[in-house]
């Protein structure tokens, strides 16, 4: 039995009243669905009330879920949906992607930064980075931004992404591929610099 097929039992017993069946899909994406959202809103605090809202949303959308994706997806837009109207009632920015989290796309110079070189110079340059990556998905469109973080933090597929997004993949695709394009611009100059100090 596949993990969709389990969550859809859940659902399905959770829609009759089974409490314990809904603890258990909570159990089961507490976890993720936090780290996803502590991407999107940086005050832990409100991470844990944002996740709270979500699942407390999710349990009254039941009756709605008709399984055409996967509970989690449905669960992650419910989640990113929540966090939105978050920031936009706060007016606080969405995070962050750190230099660890870019994808396998981009170039080897650029993942070697963010490994740990315990030398006070590639500490700076890790800083740089981290800082450079930041300010350029902050200042990002919501929805490229969105999708970013979807994509490099929660490793999401483009499949699943769009669904949670709401539009075609070819969409996705193009917005993960000019939120790189703006994060890759802005650490050229930085990691042209480092190698020249590197060797």
């Amino acid at each position: 039995m596949s993990e969709q097929d389990i969550d859809r039992q859940l659902v399905e017993r959770a829609r009759l009243g089974d409490k314990r069946a809904f603890e258990l899909l909570v159990e089961k994406y507490h976890r993720r669905l936090l780290r996803l959202l502590s991407r999107m809103v940086r005050d832990p605090d409100e991470v844990d009330d944002i996740a709270q809202e979500t699942f407390i949303k999710a349990y009254r959308a039941l009756p709605n879920f008709r399984g055409d994706s996967a509970f989690y997806t449905w669960l992650y837009r419910i989640g990113v949906n929540t966090a939105k109207n978050y920031l936009a009632t706060r007016k606080k920015s969405m995070p962050t992607i750190s230099e660890q989290a870019l994808d396998d796309d981009d170039e080897p110079d650029e993942r070697l930064v963010a490994q740990d070189i315990s030398t006070p110079e590639s500490e700076l340059l890790s800083k740089q980075v981290a800082m450079a990556v930041n300010q350029v998905v902050e200042a990002l469109p919501e929805e490229l931004r969105t999708a970013i973080t979807l994509r490099e933090m929660e490793g999401l597929s483009y499949e699943e992404i769009a669904e949670m997004m709401g539009c075609p993949i070819g969409t996705v695709r193009s917005r993960i591929f000019r939120a790189r394009e703006a994060i890759a611009a802005k650490l050229r100059p930085i990691l042209g610099t480092s190698e020249d100090k590197r060797w």
